[in-house]
């Protein structure tokens, strides 16, 4: 019986940790050369698929792949594209069938968000219902740290770290300057509907540092909002706003929607801070500053949690694990066993539950003011950015590695993609 190949995608918005997950997809493969033949890669994600665009990661050498493991972004390319339900486009999925018929692979790795676990446990089913043997495993990664089920998601805790430090920094040169300068820092961060990496900024409140938190969870209260940044500036000095671009009017509509929709077809986001930081120089006339971390947050590589690259590789190791005991239709999860000492164990969760579900921020993680964080917040968040897990530098620069992505003989015709 010949072996089976394996294929492995990155989906949506890459992470600075993506590239350890598929390096413990790679290695573990490897390292199971009578159960396992090739792996491939899709180019841009499903994109790959669908159009036979494979990468033969068996053409990298073993130091390359060793080297995903401190790089940044998505090594064979990422992309936004969603499927569209079995009944509306059943071709697509049995075009991912025929692919995978016809290059040998029985064994499918998805590395990527909520749409991501959709598209896996959707193509499980299908494959089943064609009689073809595929095991999808989808393997969880996502800087909003939504997926249920999980404690949380590789490339969350460095996003986290990120956050954390960059408002630490910020407000420290507010604050030496506020006397005669700025007053106000305003920060924006992602988080469409889940406030995780707004609350990461939250814990420079332990430092001494006044801030406020504007979740997704809690309803935006403008003139409430106002009045506790005016408070904060007139006792100390100054304030930093940390506000997800998630926050949203009591309505439901969002500070920075902009009457447009991505390729997931969700409202498309962008400048929830200058909104904030006009409110705050139209009703109170302070001065201010404001940033949006956008792909710097995701891709900061140089100060990844130590946690979070350990995670993602584990996870994408127990990915393929899961693979050869004969499990199919399932995500390796976090499971959380103790806050201090931080411990915690790998599960196993079954797309059905996984798919297209979202894990928000618990309420007794926002204070009750809904300002700020929580002790109990504090405990879950401060395990996930311990830790530094430096690349190498060589010239004063990260030394990261680009792969060769040499491509795989396409054996099928061409494949128009639906728009």
């Amino acid at each position: 019986m010949p072996l089976l190949n394996a294929f492995y995608a990155q989906s949506g918005g890459v992470t600075s940790v993506i590239n350890a997950s598929a390096c413990g997809v790679i290695e573990t493969a490897r390292r199971h050369p009578d159960r396992i033949g090739h792996v491939y890669a899709g180019r841009n994600g499903i994109l790959g698929a669908l159009t036979e665009d494979l990468i033969d990661t068996g053409r990298e050498s073993a130091e390359a792949i060793a080297a995903l493991r401190s790089t940044p972004s998505g090594a064979f390319g990422s992309c936004r594209y969603k499927l569209k339900s079995l009944d509306k486009n059943r071709r697509e999925y049995e075009r991912l069938v025929e692919v995978f018929k016809a290059h040998g692979i029985g064994y499918f790795f998805y590395n990527g968000g909520g749409d991501s676990a959709d598209t896996c446990f959707k193509l499980s089913q299908l494959s089943q219902s064609l009689g073809y043997p595929l095991q999808a495993i989808h393997v969880p990664k996502t800087i909003d740290n939504d997926l249920p089920l999980t404690d949380c998601c590789p490339g969350f805790g460095s996003v986290a770290k990120y956050v954390a430090v960059s408002t630490l920094e910020a407000s420290m040169d507010v604050r030496s300057m506020a006397a005669t300068s700025t007053k106000v820092f305003v920060i924006e961060v992602m988080g469409r509907h889940a406030g995780w990496i707004a609350a990461a900024g939250g814990l420079v409140a332990d430092q001494g540092i006044p801030v406020v938190i504007l979740f997704p969870e809690v309803p935006f209260d403008q003139p409430a909002f106002l009045a506790r940044v005016d408070a904060l500036v007139k006792y100390h000095g100054y304030c930093t706003v940390v506000v997800s671009e998630g926050c949203h009017h009591p309505d439901g509509t969002f500070l920075a929607e902009q009457g447009t929709k991505d390729a997931f077809g969700h409202a498309q986001l962008g400048g929830a801070a200058p909104v904030v930081a006009q409110m705050v120089k139209e009703a109170l006339g302070h001065k201010f500053h404001w940033a949006v971390a956008d792909y710097l947050q995701r891709a900061a590589r140089h100060i990844a949690s130590a946690t979070d690259v350990k995670q993602a590789y584990e996870l994408g190791q127990r990915a393929v694990e899961l693979a050869l005991a004969g499990q199919n239709s399932v995500m390796p999860t976090i499971e959380r066993t103790s806050d201090v000492p931080y411990d915690y164990r790998l599960g196993t969760a079954s797309l059905d539950a996984v798919a297209n579900a979202e894990k928000f921020m618990p309420r007794d993680f926002i204070s009750d003011d809904g300002w700020g964080i929580t002790e109990k917040c504090r405990r879950y968040l401060l395990p996930l950015i311990q830790g530094e897990d430096y690349p190498a530098y060589r010239n004063g620069l990260p030394v990261y590695v680009t792969l060769e992505n040499v491509a795989v003989p396409k054996k099928l015709p061409p494949f128009e993609v639906a728009g």
